[in-house]
């Protein structure tokens, strides 16, 4: 099978997997815990500015997941379960 064969054959197994036909598929669920932001920030020991930069996000953007206005998804989500599980992770990953 050549490339653009191997291509539409993968674009039409995603067309079919959301039309609900699961034939062949491969469905991989991964659950990430819902994370308490302010926390997991005050077991690192940083103020709310320092702990939004060590993570690369705007310090609104962290106010807004401590005071529950918004909640962190993806890549973020992922990446402060690992700090709540090891709050020195950042401090150790960045020196």
């Amino acid at each position: 099978m050549n490339a653009h064969d191997s291509i539409m054959q993968g674009l039409n197994e995603a067309l079919a997997f959301t039309q609900g036909q699961h034939v062949g598929s491969n469905v991989h669920h991964v659950e990430v815990p819902a994370v308490d932001v302010a926390a997991i920030r005050a077991r690192t020991g940083l103020s709310q500015g320092a702990f939004a930069r060590s993570i690369g996000v705007a310090k609104g953007t962290l106010l807004n997941w401590e005071h529950g206005r918004r909640r962190p998804t993806g890549p973020a989500q992922v990446l402060l379960a690992m700090i709540e599980k090891k709050p020195s992770l950042v401090a150790e990953l960045l020196r």
